[in-house]
C-alpha cells in the first residue's frame, strides 16, 4: 500500500463518523430513497430478482434503492468499519435484503460467479488506485453474462471550479494528471485518482467486457452543502457519466 492510500483510508476513517453520528438523517432518507431517473431507466430490467454486490457501497442507501427496486439482494462491501456497521444497522431496521462486509477493493474476498450485478459509483471510481485490477475483480463476481454499472462523476469534473458567476476551470488541476487532495469531503488529505474516460472504458473492456451503455450527464449526483449554485452546473458541461457492460 502506497503513502496516498495510507492517507485516504485515514482521512475516510475519520469521514465516515458521519454515518454513525448522522444515522436518523440517513435512516430517514432510506424510508423514501430511489436511484436516479437516469439509473432506473437503465437499471430497470436488470435489478428485477437480480444478486447485488456493491463494491465502495458508503452509506449503503442505493443498497436500499436497488432493494426496492427489485433486487432479491445486495451485498456491499467498504473499508471502513463505521460504513458497513451503520449500513447494516439500517437495512436490518428496515427489513432490506442487504448486508455488508469490510473490505477493501480488488480484494473482496466473495465468491467467484456470485452476482448477476454488480453495481457502484457515485464517488467510488475516484478512489481505485489501479482501474485494471479493479475491473477484473468485477468481472470474477460476475456470472457468465453478468451486468456491471456504474453512476459516477465525469472525469471533468475535478477541472471545475464552483464559481457561481461564470464556468472556470481550475488552474491546479488537469485533466491528464493522475492524481490530486481532495479538498470537500472528505479531506484530511485524502487523495483523489483521477482516470479519464477513456481509460475507464478501455479498462473495463480489456477486462472481458462488452459496453452496452454510455451516457453523460449535466447534472451533478453531489452537490457541496454550503452551495446553492455553480455556473459549472447550469447544463453546459458534463458533470455524470453512466456506463453499462455485460460480461463477455
Amino acid at each position: 500500500m502506497d503513502v496516498a492510500e495510507d492517507e485516504t483510508r485515514a482521512a475516510w476513517a475519520i469521514a465516515s463518523r458521519k454515518y454513525e453520528n448522522e444515522y436518523a438523517e440517513h435512516l430517514a432518507e432510506a424510508r423514501t430513497v430511489e436511484l436516479l431517473p437516469a439509473e432506473v431507466a437503465v437499471l430497470g430490467r436488470i435489478v428485477d430478482g437480480a444478486e447485488v454486490v456493491h463494491p465502495m457501497s458508503g452509506h449503503g442507501l442505493d443498497d436500499v434503492a436497488l432493494a426496492r427496486l427489485g433486487a432479491r439482494s445486495v451485498h456491499g462491501l467498504d473499508y471502513s468499519e463505521a460504513a458497513v456497521s451503520s449500513a447494516q444497522r439500517r437495512a436490518d431496521e428496515l427489513g432490506m435484503p442487504c448486508r455488508y462486509t469490510q473490505a477493501a477493493m480488488p480484494e473482496s474476498g466473495l465468491d467467484d460467479a456470485c452476482a448477476d450485478l454488480v453495481y457502484t459509483g457515485k464517488g467510488a471510481l475516484i478512489w481505485v488506485p489501479d482501474l485494471p485490477a479493479f475491473f477484473a475483480e468485477v468481472h470474477r463476481l460476475l456470472r457468465a453474462d453478468g451486468w456491471f454499472y456504474v453512476y459516477e462523476a465525469h472525469p471533468l469534473v475535478p477541472l471545475w471550479a464552483w464559481d457561481a458567476d461564470e464556468i472556470r476551470v481550475r488552474p491546479d488541476r488537469g485533466y491528464f494528471e493522475p492524481s490530486h487532495v481532495n479538498d470537500s469531503f472528505p479531506g484530511n488529505g485524502a487523495v483523489e485518482r483521477q482516470h479519464t474516460l477513456s481509460e475507464i472504458v478501455m479498462a473495463c473492456r480489456r477486462a472481458g467486457f462488452e459496453i452496452e451503455h454510455l451516457d453523460e450527464y449535466p447534472e451533478p449526483f453531489w452537490r457541496p452543502g454550503h452551495l446553492d449554485a455553480a455556473a459549472a452546473w447550469d447544463g453546459r458541461l458534463p458533470n455524470a457519466f453512466s456506463l453499462l457492460a455485460r460480461r463477455a
